[in-house]
């Protein structure tokens, strides 16, 4: 049940719409937890990738394979994507 601090917290109106958010909210919560998981991932592989590379002789950063992985972000999301994939980048190289 709905208490006046839910309407407050969600910002609703009704009960019935702070209800709808409160569990949106919940969901979303669960995806950034699944998100971020994916991203320390992806943060493990690309240090091992890196750690091959390094080994092998070759750069710690493969500018072409970054274009793609920026085109492919942007295709799909737009130009946010753009930005987001720069963050993941970021947070998987280090900065260069």
């Amino acid at each position: 049940m709905t208490t006046p601090t839910d309407l407050d917290v969600t910002g609703a109106r009704t009960a019935d719409a702070a209800d709808v958010i409160t569990g949106a909210r919940e969901r979303i919560d669960a995806l950034d937890d699944r998100i971020i998981g994916l991203i320390q991932e992806r943060m493990a592989v690309s240090a091992v990738i890196q750690d091959a590379r390094i080994s092998s002789g070759g750069r710690r950063v493969n500018l072409s394979r970054e274009m793609e992985v920026l085109a492919h972000y942007r295709e799909a999301l737009g130009r946010p994507g753009t930005a987001l994939a720069m963050t993941l980048l970021e947070l998987c190289r280090g900065r260069i």
